[in-house]
């Protein structure tokens, strides 16, 4: 069985004569980007979210603007 690497050029039949540019362009759109955590990191902010009885995300996002602050301070 011989496998050959994978083709990552586009096909030639594909035809976008039809498609229309800009289709789900929403101007003013925010992009949420994702974070992404070490698992030991996670856990632990997930254990202090609910000891705290607060979201995970209201917890980090707090102690994000905390940690900038003081950045900010510094400067």
């Amino acid at each position: 069985m011989s496998t050959s690497p994978p083709d990552d050029e586009m096909p030639t039949e594909v035809d976008f004569s039809g498609g229309a540019r800009g289709k789900f362009y929403r101007s003013g759109a925010t992009l949420s980007l994702p974070v992404y955590l070490e698992a030991e990191v996670q856990n632990r902010l997930t254990r202090l979210a609910n000891a705290k009885g607060v979201d995970f995300s209201t917890l980090v996002n707090a102690m994000l603007r905390k940690d900038i602050e003081l950045i900010e301070m510094t400067k």
